[in-house]
């Protein structure tokens, strides 16, 4: 069987069940629709007897039947011309009785979606109801529940204007009480202030009044100072045009330094390696000088030993020479390519031009000299020098114990410490001004027990082992 026959069967069937059972009752109201079952085999019929027309029944075989089927045949074809329009006539009749089969179960249809339709709107109305039903009771028990609310309200409003009277009075009363408290605050405040005012105000001019004093008196001492350094360099001016030019000093002999050189054919440079300590040691020491002596033109180191000073001032780029009684220190300086050379520094200098030299160094020399030689050594030292000449002298320091202690009796060649202001005052009397006293050597690093003395008295009486003054030559 074709698909197209078994879907139309198909159809037909359907059509059937639903027209002998429609669906009046799913999801709406009971609505009773027409059967349609007699009208359906009604139209079955009709179909089978348009389909007889024009065909033979047919008989059992034999020369006889198959004449008379024959002869059927040909009255069937010469009939078919006028039993075309009945049959064209039946067929549109059947055709009419299917559309009012479909027509009827389009109305059972509609039917239906009213059925639906008005039970949905049954539905609503039953859930209106019951929303009218309980706005009913809403409204009985609003309207009994107003008339107490309204009461609560008006007690309630009382009691919260009540209260609100009562935050305002305290508020007001609070606010007063802050007011004074503030005020009385701010009087205090400016009571004190202007007490404080008044008392600093007393200090300060107390203050200032003895800063006044106090500078009034350091301004007489400083002006009777310099009064009296006045009326002292007049004085001295007074007793030199009286005395007239001083007479030159008898040439002084090196004795006191050829000497001290070798008092008892003393090694010196084993002695020196002993007990001054090494080149390195040495060296590290006088790096002091090295601002003091940079860009000098021509400098002189009376005393160079071992020429520790000279090699500071190769490294430097400064000239230097330096001169020495000991010809084994001279021959280690020479060994080292240093200028240096064995002299006896009163020679030497007598020998030297004034004012050829811009700076002079003597380091560990002085306390060699006897002390009528000294200030001869300084004066000839500075007339050597030119304009803002540096001159550097280093000895052991008298002011530090340890000294005698230690360092200075181990030289049998020194003769006495040189106290700083008696060297000072020979430099000024020379010449030389703005000095500067340098303490090197401090004496707690090389005798650690020191450590345990009070600062300020260790500082006063053992500080540093040995110092130098540093002054330029006034124009």
């Amino acid at each position: 069987m074709e698909s197209a026959e078994l879907i139309s069967i198909l159809r037909a069937v359907r059509d059937r069940v639903r027209a002998r059972h429609p669906e009046t009752g799913a999801g709406g109201v009971e609505v009773p629709l027409a059967d349609l079952m007699p009208l359906v085999h009604a139209r079955d019929a009709a179909l089978g007897k348009v389909a007889a027309i024009g065909t033979v029944n047919p008989r059992r075989g034999g020369p006889l039947n198959a004449l008379v089927q024959g002869w059927k045949k040909l009255v069937a074809r010469v009939l078919d011309w006028h039993v075309r329009e009945q049959v064209e006539f039946n067929r549109h009749a059947v055709g009419a009785v299917d559309a009012s089969i479909e027509a009827i179960n389009d109305v059972n249809r509609a039917l239906i979606e009213f059925g639906r339709r008005l039970g949905e709107v049954n539905a609503r109305l039953a859930a209106v109801d019951e929303v009218e039903r309980q706005t009913e009771d809403l409204r009985r028990h609003w309207s009994e529940w107003r008339a107490g609310w309204e009461q609560k309200l008006s007690q309630t409003e009382i009691r919260f204007l009540r209260s609100v009277a009562e935050f305002q009075a305290a508020a007001q009363h609070h606010s007063d009480r802050m007011d004074a408290n503030f005020r009385e605050s701010l009087r205090l405040q400016h009571s004190d202030f202007a007490a404080a005012l008044e008392r600093n105000s007393a200090e300060i001019q107390h203050r200032l009044w003895s800063d006044l004093e106090r500078m009034r008196g350091d301004f007489d001492r400083v002006r009777a100072d310099f009064e009296h350094l006045i009326h002292d360099e007049l004085r001295l001016i007074r007793q030199r045009a009286a005395v007239g030019p001083p007479a030159a000093a008898p040439a002084p002999m090196p004795l006191p330094l050829a000497a001290a050189a070798e008092p008892m054919g003393l090694d010196y440079a084993r002695f020196a390696e002993r007990f001054r300590g090494s080149e390195e040691y040495v060296k590290t020491g006088q790096k002091v000088y090295l601002p003091y002596f940079a860009g000098r033109r021509a400098v002189l180191d009376i005393g160079c030993g071992r020429g520790e000073f000279l090699e500071h001032m190769r490294e430097a780029g400064v000239p230097a020479r330096g001169i020495d009684l000991s010809p084994e220190s001279v021959a280690v300086c020479r060994a080292k390519g240093l200028d240096a050379e064995t002299a006896d520094l009163f020679q030497y200098l007598s020998s030297v031009p004034e004012a050829t030299l811009d700076g002079l160094f003597c380091s560990q020399v002085v306390e060699h000299l006897e002390p009528a030689w000294l200030p001869e050594m300084i004066r000839l030292a500075a007339s050597r020098l030119e304009p803002n000449g540096l001159i550097a002298i280093e000895t052991p320091n008298p002011e530090c114990l340890a000294i005698f202690a230690t360092h200075f009796y181990l030289d049998p060649t020194h003769t006495r410490p040189v106290p700083h202001p008696l060297l000072r005052f020979y430099l000024e009397e020379a010449g030389i001004g703005r000095i500067e006293l340098l303490r090197l050597a401090p004496a707690v690093e090389s005798m650690p027990a020191l450590a345990s003395l009070p600062e300020d008295f260790r500082e006063q009486f053992f500080g540093a082992l040995d110092y130098a003054l540093v002054g330029r030559k006034l124009a």
